[in-house]
Formats: C-alpha cells, structure tokens, sequence
C-alpha cells in the first residue's frame, strides 16, 4: 500500500497553525499537570530513599510505622550494641547511635503558620553513620548543651533556625550553632541536638530508635534471626534504605492516584479538542481527499494520514507539555509526609520512565482524538468527495 508522505501530513497541520497551536496547547496542558505529578511522587520517594545508607541498619519497636511511635528502652539498646557484626569506628567502639525522635512544631518563616518538624537527638556517631550529612555554615553542636544544628531546609524556612538564632522548645532555650546539607534528602528537614539533652527536655524514657552500620551488609538476615531469637528484644531489624523506601510509600501513592485522576478527567477535554479538530480538517479537505483516492492512495492510506496528523499534533503538545513541567526540578517545596506527620521538603524530579510514560500518554490522546476523524475521512467515497470539491 503506497503510503501518504510525512511531509504531507506536516505541512497540514503548518496550515491550520492557528487550530494547531491552540489544540497542541491544551493537551500541553495536560500533559504539564500529568507529568509534574509523576515528578512529584517520584521527588518524594528519591528524597526519603537516598536518606537511608544501604549498610546502615535501623531498629524499631515490633508494629512501629515510623520512629515518633517507636520505643527501644535502654536495656534492649545495650542488647543491639553488643550483636556481632557491627562495624567499629576508629576508637574501636560500636559505630552505632541511639537516638530519640520528636515531632516539634513550629512556626513558618515567610507565613508564620506553624507546622511540625522533626526534632532528632544524635552525636558524633549519627553523624558519621550519615556520610551525605556535612555542615556548610557553622560547627557541630557540643555534647550536652542546649545546642542544636538544622537542616538546610529547616533554617530557611522556619523562625528562628538559621545560625545564630534561638529557638524555644521542650521548655528550653535552643541556640543554633550549625547549618547542614544532607544532599537534599529527608535529614534536611530535621533539627539535631544532643540526645541524651533530647530526652531529658521531652521526658523520655527510651529511645525512638538505634541506627548501626554492618560490618558485612550482607549479614543483615543472620542479624535479623539473631535478634528475632532473643525473647529480651522486641524490636525489628530494618535496612535503612527499605524504612526510608517504606516512609515514602503511603504519600508517593496518594499524589500518584489522586494526579492520574485529575489528568485522566483533564484529558477528556484534551481528547475531544483533537476530534474537533480533527473533524474540521476533514470537512475542509474533502477535495484533497477525493484527489488522494484518484490519485490511487488507498482508504488505509487515508487513515493512516489523518491518524499521523493527530500523532504529530499530539506529540508536539507532549514535548511542550513535558518540556514546562522539566522547569519544574528548579522548584523546592514542602509538605507533609503521612506516615509521621512532619513536613519534608523536597524536589521534583525527571527520570527517563517518567518522560516516556508522558510521551506515551499524549500519544495515547492523539490516538483517541484523531482515530474516529480518520476513520470517517478513510470511509469517504471517490465521487461524493469530488463533488464536493
């Protein structure tokens, strides 16, 4: 079947730039609110997954979905210290760190709205079991003083936490003495502090959680058997990168389900411009289609013209679409994970998968708008067009 020329098929949709422009730019629209979702979800869940190291381990209290309703009591952290298989720093002690979790709220920088923060207690061996984590303004804060270093993300946008100035909490006066990078992962919205000062202020009795590094990460299930063995520990033995991986789910599903649903009702419209469209070329070319059949062009040829035709315009408002919502990695937000109810603040991200999954949705809507077109322009008859002409 001798087909219909691609410059053909271009040079149509040239002609109608007007119709074109403004059809191409709806479902640019579409796509733009299809894709900056899917960049959402997935800036979430990069976020909270490259928080965790993949040979650190962290234990939880059995049935606890995030450390602010976790507990590990001081005997059952002694009991993790002394497991076989963790790694040693360079004093020769366990490189583990047991730390308490809080949630704190406090009041926004540029609004003044309060909203919860995390509030973790830690030491040198938290920082050094976190290699992304590196001060850039400031110094670390000192063993059991009402000192405290921020997140990035903290300090910009909440009162009070940039260096130098003063934040009260737990019935205590904090003084910031430090900023920290965390390479934009969940420890920048995080405020640290002592841990032993953190439990005292909060009046706490045990800690939220205790994170080690495994000398051997693939030790992790003989570990793991150890402790589920030992009737004096109830806890639960996670790496860190599937707990972090598991903090992300609920929200990356919620924004996932609820922005398909919005582009799937916004496509509708999308669909039904391109018919339109579509419809009207047909009506205005019946002449051209009546010399295509003469000419010895076939129905499938025909079909196969006016469906590239919808392709082509399609694919454009995907590129344009998916090329606006690519600005949108330029952009920090925030909002409030599910599973411990404290805001995160994040990015948005474009991966390969997610600028082929757009692609392929827009595709999609050309199809849907521009089959029935053309399949009434293949159904026209040789002499009725000619007529017509």
């Amino acid at each position: 079947m001798k087909a219909i020329p691609l410059s053909y098929i271009a040079r149509n949709l040239w002609v109608r730039r007007v119709t074109t422009l403004l059809t191409a730019g709806g479902m640019a629209l579409v796509v733009y609110v299809f894709a900056t979702v899917l960049m959402m979800s997935e800036g979430i869940r990069a976020t909270l997954v490259a928080t965790g190291q993949p040979d650190n381990v962290i234990a939880l209290r059995k049935g606890a979905g995030a450390e602010i309703n976790s507990g590990v009591d001081r005997g059952q952290a002694a009991i993790l210290e002394s497991l076989p298989g963790i790694a040693t720093a360079a004093d020769g002690r366990p490189l583990i760190s047991k730390e308490p979790v809080v949630l704190n709220t406090l009041p926004k920088r540029d609004s003044g709205k309060p909203s919860n923060v995390t509030v973790r207690g830690t030491s040198e061996r938290g920082l050094q079991l976190r290699p992304q984590v590196r001060l850039v303004e400031g110094r670390m804060f000192r063993p059991d003083s009402l000192e405290i270093i921020t997140g990035r993300a903290v300090a910009a946008g909440f009162q009070g936490a940039a260096l130098g100035e003063t934040l009260r909490f737990a019935g205590r006066d904090w003084t910031v003495v430090g900023v920290f990078d965390a390479g934009r992962t969940g420890f920048d919205s995080e405020i640290w502090g002592d841990a032993d000062q953190m439990l005292q202020a909060f009046r706490r009795n045990a800690w939220s959680s205790v994170v080690f590094r495994l000398a051997d990460p693939q030790q992790l299930d003989a570990l793991q058997a150890r402790a589920e063995a030992d009737p004096r520990l109830t806890v639960e033995l996670k790496r860190e990168t599937r707990f972090y991986a598991e903090q992300s789910e609920a929200l990356a599903t919620f924004i996932s389900i609820l922005g398909t649903a919005l582009s799937a009702i916004f496509s509708i419209g999308a669909i039904v411009g391109a018919m339109i469209t579509m419809f009207a070329a047909v009506a205005q070319r019946t002449g051209e289609i009546g010399t295509l059949r003469a000419l010895g062009f076939r129905r499938g040829a025909v079909l196969m013209a006016f469906l590239g035709e919808s392709l082509l315009l399609s694919l454009v408002g995907g590129l344009v679409g998916l090329g606006a919502a690519s600005l949108m990695q330029t952009v920090n937000i925030s909002t409030t994970n599910f599973q411990t109810f404290a805001e995160l603040a994040f990015q948005f991200r474009l991966t390969p998968a997610i600028a082929l999954q757009t692609l392929l949705f827009s595709l999609f809507m050309g199809l849907l708008g521009g089959f029935v077109p053309a399949w009434r322009a293949a159904r026209l008859k040789i002499v009725d067009c000619l007529r017509e002409a």
